[in-house]
């Protein structure tokens, strides 16, 4: 059933029959071993060679498309009930400098939760995601909708995602100023966590090796990939005089297909994001190193300390 898919992918295979021909014949190379003096003779054949490197790269394509950790997701569940929220962030280079001033609001009415983070920078660009979801048992996404725009971003984005319906409206502007907007239906897992991440962190098991999740990223067309949250074991901080210990969690994006073995190949696979989180009965964001949009820099989010009044 891959054929179809095959022939139309062929002449990037092509693309990458030479580089993985060189690839191979440097690992050769640089082996150590003598393949002469044990009477081993390597010769390969342009048309030949071309043919078995189509071959492995297909077969390699066809293994990352059937990833079963591609195949499945968690649903997390609802270990401490979310409720009214206020709390103020702010973000920094891992240099230490603050580049914007966040705030987060949490409206809870019965089982539905309204959360709404905007992040103001100094240069006049705004980060805002409002994102509404239930948590009757397991948490579930009901809407999202981010806001990116101003120069700290790449390209400005206006993203809504109707999770009970799968309408997936993305609004971008182009790099010469002219608006385009995607609009399409997509089949959205129940999983799927857009504005959920920073939530759904205090809930999951750190003794849980692997929790899976799903999300729709735009670049700008959107793609539905999966975040793998690996725990890293706990870290000591300190806020005043008071030490406490932070479960370190690192989430990697895992991009499906032929994309994400293009990705992989190319070294363009999306960096990974770096969350803290204080354990307990009552547990808490402490700190999240990563990028706040795909191909963005890597920003440190921390919570803000209240100047004098």
């Amino acid at each position: 059933m891959y054929r179809k898919f095959v022939n139309q992918f062929i002449e990037v295979i092509d693309a990458w029959t030479q580089a993985v021909g060189q690839a191979c014949r440097t690992a050769l190379m640089d082996h150590g071993t003598d393949y002469p003096h044990h009477g081993l003779r390597i010769e390969l054949r342009p048309s030949g060679a071309r043919a078995r490197f189509r071959l492995i790269a297909i077969l390699l394509i066809s293994v990352a498309m059937l990833q079963p950790n591609a195949l499945f997701a968690d649903m997390i569940p609802v270990r401490h009930t979310e409720g009214l929220i206020h709390g103020f962030l702010v973000v920094r280079t891992l240099e230490g400098k603050a580049i914007a001033d966040g705030q987060m609001t949490q409206d809870a009415r019965g089982d539905r939760i309204t959360t709404h983070l905007i992040f103001r920078f100094k240069d006049g660009s705004i980060y805002e995601d409002t994102t509404i979801f239930s948590q009757r048992g397991t948490f579930r996404l009901l809407s999202d909708h981010l806001i990116l725009r101003g120069p700290s971003f790449k390209q400005p984005v206006d993203t809504t995602i109707n999770a009970s319906t799968g309408q997936v409206k993305v609004r971008y502007t182009e790099a010469k100023g002219k608006e385009r907007v995607i609009a399409q239906r997509m089949e959205l897992p129940p999983d799927v966590a857009n504005g959920l991440l920073l939530t759904l962190m205090k809930d999951i098991k750190p003794g849980v090796p692997r929790t899976t999740v799903s999300m729709v990223a735009t670049t700008p067309k959107p793609r539905l990939v999966k975040l793998a949250i690996l725990p890293q074991g706990e870290e000591p901080f300190t806020i005043g005089g008071f030490s406490h210990k932070a479960m370190h969690f690192v989430v990697k994006v895992e991009i499906g297909g032929l994309t994400g073995f293009l990705a992989r190949l190319m070294g363009k696979q999306p960096a990974d994001t770096h969350v803290w989180v204080l354990g307990g009965e009552a547990p808490a964001f402490v700190k999240a190193e990563g990028p706040l949009y795909v191909g963005g820099p890597i920003w440190r989010i921390q919570l803000a300390s209240a100047g004098i009044f």
